[in-house]
């Protein structure tokens, strides 16, 4: 379905941010309906939340050390989009989508602060929803090892006592060209790499959704919410990049009967 058949659609109905769960529930079988294909759907439930205002790190496990909510739909950050977005475009009701989010934000399916996906880079390294298809992409590739959740002084960046040594490989701003946007899924995840952050045990600074091989849907810092842009015109400003380069991902489904062909 074209984007704008998807958008006169979703135009229709009320921002997510205003409902209830049980509004909510009452409308995600409709998404089914209107986009019985996982990634259009996926697409559509993501333009849903744009204008969905920006709150950073509001995601958790309703105990402590973290007492946020496992899934919502009134705050968004980078990361709550795209997982959000996964999570109720697989789901027919609050509560499913709820279990989808567990099956997805966390390394052993049980919700827990120290099982988390805390670190974008090792969640598309392993996490089976968000699949690292950078190197498929293009051989033009850097890659730098880094030790995550360990910072430059040898302490952790969060109390997880873990740490992991691993090699991202990630497509520079040099070779981030509309022709390599043309060779993209139709949507796929996308995550900005800076190298500056290394020295806190991190490396990814951002991320988002590519749509139509040319748009980027994130949560945005920069813009307060949730935001749908041409995606190099946020790239690259004054024809200047604002990150280092990038890492590709496709999205797949929590379970094999939810492929749709």
């Amino acid at each position: 379905m074209g984007l704008s058949k998807q958008n006169n659609w979703i135009d229709t109905l009320p921002k997510p941010w205003t409902l209830t769960e049980k509004q909510v529930s009452a409308i995600l079988p409709k998404f089914y309906d209107n986009f019985p294909d996982f990634h259009d759907r996926l697409k559509a439930f993501a333009l849903w939340q744009i204008g969905k205002p920006y709150v950073i790190f509001k995601l958790g496990e309703e105990v402590e050390p973290d007492p946020d909510p496992i899934i919502r739909l009134d705050v968004s950050d980078c990361t709550v989009h795209v997982l959000t977005s996964l999570a109720f475009s697989q789901s027919k009701s609050w509560v499913e989508a709820r279990e989808k989010m567990i099956d997805i934000h966390y390394k052993d399916g049980k919700p827990s602060y120290k099982t988390r996906w805390h670190y974008t880079s090792d969640r598309i390294q392993e996490n089976p929803y968000t699949v690292n298809i950078t190197k498929e992409l293009t051989e033009k590739l850097e890659h730098v090892d880094i030790t995550l959740n360990r910072k430059a002084d040898g302490s952790e960046f969060l109390d997880l006592n873990w740490e992991k040594k691993t090699t991202v490989s990630y497509i520079p701003s040099e070779w981030i060209t509309e022709g390599l946007l043309k060779s993209l899924p139709e949507v796929c995840g996308v995550a900005f790499i800076k190298k500056g952050w290394m020295k806190m045990g991190l490396i990814v600074a951002h991320e988002g959704m590519l749509i139509d091989q040319k748009n980027i849907v994130h949560a945005s810092s920069e813009y307060g919410e949730t935001v749908n842009v041409d995606f190099m015109e946020y790239y690259f400003r004054e024809s200047k990049p604002i990150f280092d380069g990038m890492m590709i991902y496709e999205f797949h489904p929590v379970n094999n009967s939810l492929i749709e062909k």
